[in-house]
């Protein structure tokens, strides 16, 4: 049974209510309009209480705008997000999606820009004050239509129960090392101890007491190879080497094999697939088994953690490889969720005009503008890989493999 229906037939002493964007004069305008620069509470809401879900709708600037949400006394926010990403959409692309926590729907898939209606069912507890609020970072007014869905009252209230929160991140490009090599090749250099802890792409990293229940990330693989090679890795309460969980690969940790494909389940998938935004058809083969993979386009992938949430007293840090030992440079984009104890000051996004996504010319090449980027460090070599890259490059070299 899906998880929340066994709960349906429960009686609640708790009033529900809904702050949306209705037309006060009584007409049929039902969505407000944030002017450029500035921003807009949605709902200020008196707790105890939760949010019980949120219906957006917007038809642009979807890497431009942020949701901020702040839970009680808490002088920051615990969720700030491009609006988009929040709901599992990368890129300012819109796709027709469902999951357990956030669904999306449009007649326009797979476009930049789009209308889409986009929801949240993560459930949201609060003891004293939820504002919810849109930020306007673009150059333009912003049309905005909305649901708050909400109860108040005491039992639904804070007792054992965490605050939800969100951070985007983005690395543009992520400063792999190994473009040149094929995955192959990449796979006999190890990274291990500090040298992953350091360099991996990190979703997630933050300090208190509390679990975290997911994410989606999203790629833009200019460099046209496979990017799904990469170990998720997963620190609990501090360093320390095997980490508390380690993964076998992107596509494993996204609960899927192969590669990834255009399935949205409810647990985990693609709410963009790379092979519907791709013009490169190439072919890939697993023990001759010969299949179509298509690569260099845009994809998000997410996965949701409600059976098995990774619980932390002090400190959490998720992280996984942008391909095996860092190799790879494409952008990567991420947003965590999680709940925590008290309400938690989260990452701060790059300025707008370093969220936006990477664009084709007509002829569709990659148009790489240097000055929106916001590069991670390059990815430091431990001696134990450099080794391995010396005798591996004197091998090549004996046996004059095509591939270098």
């Amino acid at each position: 049974m899906f998880k929340g229906i066994d709960d349906l037939d429960c009686i609640r002493n708790a009033h529900s209510g809904r702050a949306s964007s209705w037309d006060r004069s009584g007409g049929n305008f039902d969505f407000i309009t944030i002017p450029a620069g500035q921003s807009a509470v949605l709902a200020d809401l008196a707790g105890p209480g939760r949010i019980t879900h949120i219906w957006f709708a917007q038809e642009k600037h979807y890497r431009d705008c942020l949701i901020r949400i702040t839970w009680d006394d808490a002088p920051y926010p615990s969720v700030l997000c491009p609006l988009g990403d929040f709901f599992c959409l990368g890129h300012t692309l819109v796709n027709s999606f469902e999951s357990a926590l956030f669904s999306a729907s449009t007649r326009f898939p797979h476009r930049f820009q789009y209308g889409c209606a986009l929801n949240c069912y993560a459930p949201m507890r609060f003891q004293k004050l939820a504002r919810i609020e849109i930020v306007n970072e673009s150059s333009e007014p912003h049309e905005q239509y909305f649901y708050v869905d909400y109860e108040t009252g005491s039992e639904p209230g804070m007792a054992g129960r965490g605050h939800f929160h969100a951070e985007f991140r983005r690395w543009y490009p992520f400063g792999g090392w190994g473009d040149r090599f094929s995955n192959e090749t990449v796979a006999r250099f190890p990274n291990t101890g500090r040298c992953a802890w350091e360099n991996n792409y990190v979703i997630l990293e933050t300090s208190g007491k509390g679990h975290y229940v997911g994410c989606n990330l999203s790629i833009t693989n200019f460099s046209g190879g496979w990017w799904g090679e990469g170990d998720d890795m997963i620190w609990i309460d501090g360093y320390k080497w095997p980490p508390d969980l380690h993964g076998t690969g992107a596509e494993d940790y996204f609960c899927q094999a192969w590669g990834m494909n255009r399935a949205a389940h409810l647990r985990c998938g693609s709410s963009i697939w790379e092979g519907d935004t791709s013009p490169d058809s190439r072919y890939s083969g697993h023990k001759g088994a010969y299949s179509p993979r298509l690569v260099g386009g845009y994809q998000t992938s997410y996965v949701f953690h409600v059976e098995n949430p990774v619980r932390f007293e002090k400190d959490i840090k998720v992280t996984i490889e942008a391909g095996h030992a860092n190799s790879q440079s494409n952008e990567m984009s991420s947003v965590a969720y999680w709940y925590a104890e008290q309400p938690t000051r989260v990452a701060d996004p790059p300025p707008a005009a370093k969220r936006r996504p990477i664009l084709r010319d007509n002829a569709g090449n990659w148009l790489i503008d240097q000055a929106a980027q916001c590069p991670g460090p390059p990815v430091a070599e431990n001696p134990e890989f450099q080794k391995a890259m010396r005798e591996y490059e004197k091998r090549a070299k004996e046996h004059d493999w095509p591939h270098l």
